[in-house]
């Protein structure tokens, strides 16, 4: 399903992309294997980040020292392989820059505030609080830039409205998490966060080969201001000691690196209804593996509501108006 107008260019020919004097590099092809299956980049993005909660429940840090270290950690793959790309296609756009570096302020309340979310609620649930920026772009654009959303938009967010009050334990008992009504609260807010991040992200992006080069200077971004932000609440700790370090190194490669790189991949060179559905693997599997591996115990009612999430963030992905009247759908 790649869009050859999209890809990587034929390197065995002169890039007209490559601005004059940037030095040729050779063609990494694991690379270009990747951008051949944009489909599978998705899926195994939304796989590494799937574990990006338990491991940040495993770290035992506050919510500050996570972001900052998940980040910092990851800084030194970023900046060798944005490096690379400069060799290859010539030194990134300013503007890009900068977009990437007010992105990095909204993924650094994203990543805070979802690690609230985990404490008060759990990783599973967590996390799918989070995915709910499905929803808050279409509503982000319509009121930054007047773009009506689309009807399946509408038609979601009572069914995600439902599924939120169910996680936040308003109804039924003995809900799961220490404070479920404020995790739902710091999921919200995790949510409008990264929605932020993807907004300013697609605007600032004009080149969709330069993978890493935004990606790190996004990710110094949300280290410096999460940094900021933590010693100012107080929860920042610049020393965590071991095997914290351990869980946030592997947090840092897998989801920071090889996670975001893979989701940024996929992103333009399928449909934005495909990539989004592929992604909403990443919440389902966080759940089963908190469940698996943390012991957590969601009620039925919590569960319900994560159902009706996901169902909801199915609607407002799908572009029912185009398949009406249509009795088969297929794919290739």
């Amino acid at each position: 399903m790649t869009d050859p107008d999209v890809t990587d260019p034929d390197p065995s020919g002169p890039d007209p992309a490559r601005p004059a004097g940037a030095r040729p590099a050779a063609t990494p092809q694991r690379l270009d294997a990747v951008l051949a299956h944009p489909q599978l980049a998705a899926v195994a993005g939304a796989l590494c980040i799937a574990f990006s909660g338990i491991l940040v429940r495993e770290s035992g840090v506050s919510p500050s020292t996570a972001a900052v270290f998940r980040c910092l950690y990851a800084l030194p793959l970023l900046g060798v392989l944005a490096w690379l790309e400069d060799r290859r296609y010539g030194p990134l756009e300013r503007r890009t820059i900068w977009f990437s570096l007010v992105a990095g302020c909204f993924f650094a309340a994203d990543l805070t505030f979802w690690a609230h979310s985990i404490e008060a609620v759990g990783a599973g649930l967590a996390t799918v609080l989070g995915n709910l920026q499905v929803v808050v772009v279409g509503i982000a654009a319509w009121a930054l830039y007047g773009e009506r959303p689309r009807r399946s938009i509408l038609v979601a967010l009572p069914i995600v409205i439902t599924g939120v009050v169910l996680i936040a334990g308003v109804v039924g008992a003995n809900p799961y998490g220490a404070a479920p009504l404020l995790g739902v609260a710091a999921g919200l807010v995790t949510a409008f966060s990264y929605a932020g991040y993807l907004i300013v992200v697609r605007r600032g992006q004009r080149d969709i080969r330069r993978l890493a080069g935004p990606l790190f200077w996004a990710t110094l971004a949300t280290t410096v201001s999460a940094a900021l932000a933590g010693v100012v609440v107080g929860d920042f700790d610049p020393r965590p000691s071991l095997p914290a370090h351990a869980w946030l190194a592997i947090l840092a490669l897998t989801s920071q690196v090889a996670g975001y790189l893979l989701i940024n991949v996929s992103l333009p060179r399928l449909p934005s209804v495909v990539t989004s559905l592929l992604l909403l693997i990443q919440p389902v599997v966080t759940v089963f593996l908190a469940m698996l591996l943390l012991g957590e115990d969601p009620s039925p009612f919590q569960l319900t509501g994560v159902g009706l999430v996901m169902a909801g963030l199915a609607v407002a992905v799908l572009p029912f108006e185009r398949l009406r009247g249509s009795r088969v759908l297929t794919t290739n």
